[in-house]
């Protein structure tokens, strides 16, 4: 009688695909990207923040690194990365993680400390609740893994975050942040709804950081 091998558990590599929903991927994310916003934000100074985040940017690739190339080794003793956190697409090149960590450090060290934090927290926030809407409730197709219903999610928060932080101890009054906040909100929309051959992980933070920044200077807001 034949003798059916068991397949080797490190055979069982990341089966997930952009359309489903891997709320634990998507909520890792988020908590990232407000960890990182909060210590910029409370904690620590510009050069400190540059300095810690650079760290942990290097020490996320060289550990995506050993990921790809001992993929054995994960299954054995990290199993729930590949089942939580880790796409199909992932399997043989970097993950996500990799141009969200370069991002957000690109985007602390060129513009303005407020306009960073916009930036930082629409990718920690705007992006995954865009994304579980328009996989929920997407029906109204506008472009590649693009619905009308994400986008109009990923307005409305960005346009709140936007307020909120450009608002925060800010004299302003509210017709301003209201229009600046509209403003930037519809750039990151159009910016998130293109259909570009680059992670959005690495565009989102950047173009709102440098949107925020212009629009919040034309409208006289502090940004620093």
């Amino acid at each position: 009688m034949a003798t059916i091998l068991e397949e080797p558990s490190y055979a069982r590599a990341p089966t997930a695909t952009r359309q489903e929903l891997q709320l634990g991927r998507r909520l890792f994310h988020l908590l990232n990207g407000i960890a990182v916003a909060t210590a910029y934000a409370l904690l620590f100074t510009h050069q400190q923040v540059v300095h810690i985040f650079g760290t942990i940017a290097c020490l996320v690739y060289v550990v995506d690194r050993v990921r790809i190339a001992y993929p054995e080794a994960v299954e054995r003793r990290a199993a729930w990365v590949n089942r939580l956190l880790v796409r199909a697409e992932e399997q043989v090149r970097e993950s996500a993680m990799i141009p969200y960590a370069i991002a957000v450090l690109l985007t602390v060290l060129t513009v303005p400390k407020r306009a960073a934090l916009v930036g930082i927290v629409v990718l920690a926030v705007a992006d995954p609740l865009a994304a579980v809407i328009g996989i929920r409730y997407g029906r109204h197709r506008l472009a590649h893994n693009r619905s009308l219903e994400g986008s109009l999610a990923f307005f409305a928060a960005t346009c709140m975050i936007a307020a909120f932080v450009l608002g925060w101890d800010a004299s302003a009054p509210a017709w301003r942040l209201t229009w600046t906040a509209a403003a930037i909100a519809v750039v990151a929309t159009i910016c998130e709804a293109l259909p570009l051959r680059i992670d959005d992980n690495l565009t989102i933070p950047l173009a709102l950081g440098f949107t925020a920044w212009i629009v919040g200077a034309l409208a006289g807001l502090p940004l620093t």
